[in-house]
């Protein structure tokens, strides 16, 4: 793995600013946001006059608390425009989620957005060692899915070559990797798992290729799935952090020379971490839902949006502005298995520590009368293996699970390939057949 290591000239001035200059500018830029979506959002105006505050109360960071919460229902009440604060003939492009649950999220961006989002994304890829020059693969999914275009425009106004393959056609991303040599790769992690069995599919060392820096992101991954895309890919394995309702891929990015959890790029983003019950803001170091407010968009200014990810946020370390921790669940999407709690991201750890184990797992909840059931599908990575073998590693995951997760599986494991591959965007960790209330 390489390492290319900023230099200081590298780095913008803000990416250096002190605390209090931070502040000052997250501040001004808040109160004019603030001011923005009450004059030009029905939404926010009659949310702020119900919560009795105005934008002129905001005289400290600390005074955002007092503001009403953005859920993904009111992007969705005002489906498809009624959240821009500008007149529709001045958003540029618009994009929006698949829309898998009732009405699609739909974002617009004035020309300005687009510019501010090509910077934020272009500082990510530096931030990951990216310099202008280098080829960069880029198989997010392009499209609505704001991932394809959000690291393709970055990309480009670093001054990288951008080579925009979007996802699947697996066998051909390994082709062009082959044939193109690009240093950059920008995917989701579950997919650079699939194009690195494709290249041992294939008889080739996917550690042997050109490519030096992976920059993942899409969906949440925990260290051990860094660890295990390092080992067998040969490269740095970064996180990206973003979502639609925010901006895009980009709200945050890990620095490559401390890999120690996403930067959050707080001149144009105002984190928060809230109780997830309550909505008391927590302060740094406790774990709770990350809350966002943007600082500088225009068409779609959004404030305080629960984004229902768990962590924490953590100090500076390679730039000036705070971290995320590493995300431990959603509070949206936490599964209760006959009163336990139980995160995908649990299980993943636990599938990850047993070397038999493919880094690819599914969780299938379903109903035995009145009580919930959880079976967890794994792969096994040899097919050599005989069934008592078998047998042991799956009693082994089972009594791992209940051991530090707390709650009884059932473990079945399949050959290789054995659980359904995504093609372009985010593994289906989660399959709930239970009845819907």
């Amino acid at each position: 793995m390489v390492q290319h290591l900023p230099a200081p000239g590298d780095l913008e001035p803000i990416e250096r600013a002190s605390r209090d200059e931070l502040q000052a500018l997250q501040l001004q830029r808040l109160q004019w946001t603030l001011q923005h979506a009450y004059d030009n959002v029905p939404h926010y105006r009659a949310a702020f006059d119900a919560a009795g505050v105005h934008p002129a109360d905001l005289k400290t960071l600390a005074d955002l608390a007092k503001f009403p919460f953005t859920e993904k229902k009111a992007l969705r009440d005002n489906y498809p425009f009624g959240m821009f604060a500008v007149p529709r003939e001045q958003v540029v492009r618009v994009h929006a989620s698949s829309g898998t649950t009732g009405k699609p999220t739909v974002v617009g961006y004035t020309q300005n957005d687009i510019d501010t989002w090509a910077n934020i994304v272009a500082r990510s890829i530096r931030a990951a060692g990216g310099r202008k020059g280098d080829l960069v693969h880029i198989a997010y999914g392009y499209g609505l899915f704001t991932g394809g275009l959000g690291a393709h425009y970055g990309a480009e106004r670093l001054g990288c070559t951008v080579v925009p393959m979007s996802g699947g056609q697996t066998e051909k991303q390994v082709q062009l990797i082959c044939d193109f040599k690009p240093s950059i790769i920008m995917v989701t992690p579950s997919y650079m798992l699939n194009i690195v069995e494709e290249f041992a599919r294939q008889g080739l060392d996917p550690a042997a290729s050109s490519l030096q820096v992976g920059i993942f992101g899409a969906e949440p991954w925990t260290d051990a799935m860094r660890r295990e895309i390092e080992t067998r890919a040969g490269i740095d394995a970064v996180d990206i952090y973003g979502l639609s309702e925010v901006m895009g891929p980009g709200v945050a990015s890990e620095c490559i020379e401390s890999k120690d959890g996403p930067v959050i790029w707080e001149d144009h983003f105002y984190p928060e971490i809230i109780d997830p019950d309550t909505g008391e803001v927590l302060p740094d170091g406790e774990e709770g839902e990350l809350v966002f407010t943007s600082l500088t968009k225009e068409a779609l200014p959004i404030i305080r949006y629960r984004t229902r990810d768990l962590t924490r946020l953590l100090p500076p370390t390679s730039r000036a502005m705070r971290r995320m921790g590493r995300i431990t669940g959603r509070s949206d999407d936490m599964l209760i298995i006959r009163g336990v709690n139980v995160f995908p991201s649990q299980i993943e750890e636990l599938v990850l520590r047993m070397p038999a184990l493919a880094p690819h797992y599914q969780l299938v909840v379903a109903r035995d009368g009145h009580l919930d059931t959880l079976e967890v599908l794994c792969e096994l990575r040899d097919t050599l293996l005989p069934p008592d073998a078998i047998e042991v590693q799956a009693r082994e995951l089972q009594h791992c699970i209940k051991t530090y997760v707390g709650v009884t599986t059932r473990v079945r494991l399949l050959p290789p390939q054995g659980i359904e591959r995504t093609l372009t965007g985010k593994a289906r960790r989660v399959v709930d057949g239970r009845p819907k209330q």
